[in-house]
């Protein structure tokens, strides 16, 4: 059985880094790894540079998560950001460049610069447990868009769907996503209630 997931309130959590306390950093990284590494694997192409630049990655947001604005977006939005940010500068590096034979540069910044319509609308702190929730067809699309890094058009041509069904379903299982979590939220509020 896998390790079960702390899940905390993205302002507890932010608290929680600034503070520079560890258990905010492990939370950090257990509920957002998977999905950022999925995203940077998809930039890089490899892996193993996929792996450092993930850790580099992580290292940037925990010194720099003092310039998170919550304004501006939600946390997952913004760590993103520095994810692909750092798969960007890695990809534009010399010693990268010189090493390796792959796609050019103009092909990697087009697939990040690609809008993700998931990431802006659902909160990433224990979204894996939400989207287990959904209907297959739903969940597996998520898995892809959100998890995986893939495009939508990408999913259309890895699930052998028409590109207009995926955006559908990816439309309707944001519906369904803003509802459970709405009703995951009530919980907690209702829950924090009763106990204080």
């Amino acid at each position: 059985m896998g390790k079960k997931r702390i899940v905390v309130a993205e302002k507890d959590l932010v608290g929680l880094l600034r503070e520079r306390d560890q258990r905010g950093f492990t939370i950090l990284y257990d509920n957002y790894s998977s999905a950022l590494y999925g995203v940077i694997l998809k930039i890089v192409k490899s892996e193993e540079t996929a792996s450092d630049v993930m850790q580099e990655a992580f290292v940037k947001i925990w010194r720099n998560i003092e310039s998170y604005e919550r304004s501006k977006g939600s946390l997952f939005t913004w760590i993103l950001n520095v994810a692909r940010n750092t798969a960007i500068d890695k990809l534009r590096s010399q010693d990268y460049q010189q090493n390796t034979q792959n796609q050019p540069l103009e092909y990697f910044v087009s697939v990040v610069e690609e809008e993700n319509p998931v990431e802006h609308q659902v909160d990433a702190i224990g979204v894996r447990k939400v989207v287990d929730q959904l209907r297959p067809e739903y969940r597996s699309i998520i898995d892809l868009v959100y998890f995986q890094g893939y495009t939508q058009a990408e999913v259309a041509d890895e699930l052998e769907i028409p590109l207009g069904t995926v955006k559908t379903r990816v439309k309707a299982a944001l519906a369904q996503l803003r509802t459970l979590i709405s009703i995951l939220i009530l919980l907690s509020y209702f829950t924090t209630y009763i106990n204080s």
